[in-house]
């Protein structure tokens, strides 16, 4: 009953931590991580950590939850992308700021656009898989961007959306994964039960910390076993076909 955990800021934990969770996959049947980046230090950072431990898959990218970088940033980190493309398993994590701008209304969102716009041309280009960020009303603006470039490699992370996108993503075919909190919020149940299986993958979103019964406790990719295991409840499917689908979705999507 392998697992991947599909979507993981392995970079984000310190050196104690990433070891520890290292020397528990094995044991935890945890076969990979694929691991998303903030920013060009974050992305050298994660491509580090993948030399040194092939488990860890490396995505690079840039995170819209945090101020716009200047031109000159944005073009650095792309150089650098398009120079370490081959070490990259997708392009991520991107998309639009959120919760950023429940904080601040007053950000323009056209310029993140203009810079999710840039990334997903990129990996069109590249041909590489896009881990994206883009929940509620900024998933149907990033649905059409992604049909603009005729882009179908689509991994939606901790997905939240209204009902409309939800089928339209579904007959795109997107992924969506799922993260600990299937196990206490009702909205991500409700996902789901009626999000297809066989386009569903699971991650944990660490070092982000969990409330029920993970309250208290430092994210690590075994809570994702229980994450396989409510999922299979919410379907009635078999444990074990769940387990399987959801391992051979992720290997299948990253080609891992």
């Amino acid at each position: 009953m392998k697992i991947i955990d599909s979507h993981i800021h392995f970079d984000q934990y310190d050196e104690r931590k990433q070891s520890q969770i290292l020397a528990d996959m094995e044991k935890e049947q945890v076969e990979a991580l694929v691991t998303v980046s903030m920013n060009l230090e974050s992305s050298i950072k994660n491509a580090e950590l993948s030399r040194k431990d092939s488990r860890i898959k490396p995505a690079f990218g840039f995170h819209p939850e945090q101020p716009l970088p200047s031109e000159q940033e944005l073009n650095e980190l792309l150089i650098w992308m398009r120079a370490n493309r081959h070490n990259m398993i997708a392009v991520g994590e991107i998309g639009l700021p959120f919760y950023l701008r429940q904080e601040n209304p007053a950000i323009d969102l056209a310029e993140y656009i203009k810079i999710v716009d840039r990334l997903l041309a990129f990996a069109k280009e590249i041909e590489k898989p896009v881990i994206l960020h883009a929940v509620h009303d900024d998933a149907p603006i990033v649905c059409d961007l992604l049909e603009k470039y005729g882009i179908t490699k689509a991994h939606f992370h901790w997905f939240k959306g209204d009902g409309e996108t939800i089928a339209k993503m579904i007959r795109n075919e997107y992924r969506i994964s799922i993260t600990p909190d299937v196990c206490y919020e009702r909205d991500i149940k409700d996902l789901v039960a009626v999000y297809p299986l066989e386009l569903m993958m699971v991650e944990t979103d660490g070092p982000w910390e969990f409330e029920g019964d993970f309250k208290g406790k430092a994210t690590h990719p075994a809570m994702i076993q229980e994450s396989v295991r409510r999922i299979a409840t919410i379907k009635g499917l078999p444990i074990d076909h769940v387990y399987e689908t959801l391992y051979q979705n992720t290997k299948d999507f990253y080609e891992i």
